[in-house]
C-alpha cells in the first residue's frame, strides 16, 4: 500500500468548509486559531503505530480497543472537538454517515472520538441516526497519547482537552496509513475526500 499525508491549513482550504459555532459557551472564550500556528501536536506520523494502550468508551460506556473497532483492513478514526457544542463537528459527524458504507466495502470501520461523555454522544447519535462508533475520551487521555491536544486552550477553558480536528486511517495492525490534520477548526474534508484517501493507499 502507498501511504499519503494530507495536512490541511486555512491558507489552503480546498477540501470544503462547514459552519461552526461554540454554542452555549461564553462569548468571551477565545475560539479563533491562527493559520500560521506551528503544527505541533499533529499526532503519529504515517508508518508509526498508534498508542499501544488505545482504549476508549463507546456510547454505552463500554470499553473499546482497536481489535473490536477495526474492520478487516482497519479503522478510519475521526478526532473532533465536541458533539455537544461545536457545530462544525456536529455537521461533520452527520456527513460521515454518507461514507460509512463506502468505507465498510473497503474493509474499514468508521469511528469518531472526542472528549465528550458517553451520554452526550449517545444523545447525539440517537438524534442524528448515527450507527457508526462514537467514542468518548473523557479527560483526554487518549487525545494526549496520540499527541493531538489543541495547545491553545488552557486549563479552565470549556475547550481544554479538545484535539486538533484530525482523521487517521489506521491499519488493522495499528499502523497509521494516512492522516489529515488541520490547524483551523473550521476546515473539514469532504466525505468523498476521505474515501479517496483510503483508495489511494
Amino acid at each position: 500500500m502507498r501511504a499519503i499525508t494530507i495536512v490541511l491549513v486555512s491558507a489552503a482550504a480546498t477540501l470544503g468548509v462547514a459552519a461552526c459555532t461554540q454554542q452555549g459557551n461564553p462569548a468571551s472564550e477565545p475560539v479563533e486559531q491562527v493559520a500560521s500556528e506551528p503544527m505541533d501536536h499533529s499526532g503519529p506520523a504515517i508508518g508509526e503505530a498508534i498508542p499501544a494502550n488505545f482504549l476508549v468508551r463507546d456510547v454505552t460506556g463500554a470499553e473499546r480497543g482497536l481489535d473490536d473497532l477495526a474492520g478487516e483492513n482497519g479503522l478510519v478514526l475521526v478526532f473532533n472537538r465536541s458533539a455537544d457544542w461545536c457545530s462544525y463537528c456536529q455537521g461533520q459527524m452527520v456527513e460521515l454517515r454518507e461514507i460509512q458504507g463506502d468505507l465498510e466495502q473497503r474493509g474499514y470501520a468508521l469511528a469518531t472520538l472526542s472528549y465528550d461523555a458517553p451520554a452526550i454522544l449517545a444523545d447525539f447519535a440517537e438524534r442524528e441516526d448515527i450507527d457508526y462508533a462514537m467514542l468518548s475520551d473523557e479527560g483526554a487521555t487518549m487525545i494526549d497519547a496520540f499527541d493531538l491536544r489543541d495547545p491553545q486552550y488552557a486549563e479552565g477553558s470549556f475547550a481544554y482537552g479538545v484535539p486538533r480536528p484530525t482523521i487517521l486511517v489506521i491499519g488493522e495492525d495499528g499502523i497509521v496509513q494516512s492522516k489529515m490534520v488541520e490547524t483551523d477548526y473550521r476546515i473539514r474534508p469532504e466525505p468523498a475526500d476521505i474515501v479517496a484517501a483510503v483508495d489511494a493507499l
